[in-house]
């Protein structure tokens, strides 16, 4: 009896264990496509203008860390609306740095962005923080109590 086989592009056929591991590596990539985790916006190249931002989940919130060197504080725009939670920054119109500031070489400005990200129900809205250390963005999303993790030890009678 003869193998069932599929080629790939003209090259050598696929084997059956070949084309499960391309199933998986697929399915692996879509887990880790942060679209499929309601983050928007993302898919895109690393020479973006848009900061890189790392997410984790912790028992009590979740953590994010926006990276956005030689900003101040109060350059930035965090805003809720609805389910969205936004970061922005809009540099003043007309004052960019230019040679006249005394640079005379200029190979990085300070770009706008604007960053969103879908919250769940289980972020309490009303309870976010920010802070801005060392030129990245750190905000704390709590949790509503009732979806907090809850770990703890069952004694057995």
């Amino acid at each position: 009896m003869n193998n069932i086989v599929k080629k790939e592009n003209n090259r050598e056929p696929a084997t059956f264990g070949s084309v499960v591991d391309q199933i998986f590596r697929n399915n692996l990539n879509r887990f880790f496509d942060d679209e499929n985790w309601g983050f928007t916006g993302l898919g895109r190249s690393l020479n973006s203008s848009l900061p890189p931002t790392n997410v984790r989940e912790t028992d009590r919130s979740y953590e994010m860390e926006l990276v956005a060197p030689g900003l101040k504080k109060d350059d930035f725009k965090l805003g809720i609306e609805g389910d969205m939670l936004t970061v922005s920054y809009q540099p003043e119109a007309g004052k960019e740095e230019r040679k006249e500031d005394g640079w005379f070489k200029m190979e990085y400005r300070k770009q706008a962005f604007s960053r969103s990200f879908s919250l769940d129900d289980t972020v309490d809205t009303a309870k976010i923080s920010a802070r801005y250390e060392n030129g990245v963005l750190h905000l704390e999303l709590p949790k509503k109590e009732n979806a907090r993790r809850i770990s703890r030890t069952i004694n057995i009678q």
